[in-house]
């Protein structure tokens, strides 16, 4: 079961290993900005955040884009309350704004299946975007289901058990600064 925690200290215990330091996050999100920058030059960018697992990577990631952008969000999920994809993608919470002749960038924290990303690639392109890209923190190529072309990757991972940097377990551990596995004992 979880922990109930009242500081960070505490919930660090609950994880084996740091997969991706602050340090290493930091530099990705840099590099990501830049491409996407020199990318997306003159370009009417919409920058999609899918919620809530996507939030803290935006965050930094949009602080290094520096062309003029818009943002919005999205909420999706295609794993109901379980820890496996259920293959069926459910959108909770829709677009504000329209993406009808503009350039899309979708951010997502974790692509595992690909079930989902490749639906809203498909969702997007069927509103009429110009074209659609996916920037992600971690790619698991092990576990994809679906194909999906993934424009600007943080990090590929091996297929554990992760969180932090906005990735939770049951809602939790999303505020860990870095990415990391968690212990068995604690999902299991």
């Amino acid at each position: 079961m979880l922990h109930n925690h009242c500081n960070q200290g505490d919930i660090k215990d609950d994880i084996a290993e740091i997969l991706v330091s602050e340090e290493e996050i930091r530099q990705a999100v840099k590099t990501i900005g830049a491409q996407i920058c020199r990318d997306f030059e003159g370009e009417d960018l919409v920058v999609i955040g899918i919620l809530k697992g996507a939030v803290a990577f935006m965050a930094d990631l949009i602080q290094e884009i520096h062309i003029p952008i818009e943002i919005d969000f999205m909420a999706v999920s295609s794993y109901g309350q379980g820890t496996t994809s259920t293959g069926e993608v459910r959108i909770y919470k829709d677009l504000d704004i329209s993406v009808e002749g503009r350039s899309v960038l979708i951010v997502e924290d974790i692509i595992d299946t690909g079930i989902t990303l490749s639906y809203l690639k498909r969702v997007m392109l069927s509103r009429g975007a110009k074209d659609v890209s996916i920037a992600t923190l971690l790619t698991k190529p092990s576990r994809r289901e679906r194909h999906v072309a993934l424009d600007y990757i943080g990090f590929e991972v091996e297929d554990k058990f992760v969180v932090g940097y906005g990735i939770d377990y049951a809602e939790h551990y999303r505020n860990l600064p870095f990415v990391g596995v968690l212990k068995p004992e604690i999902y299991g």
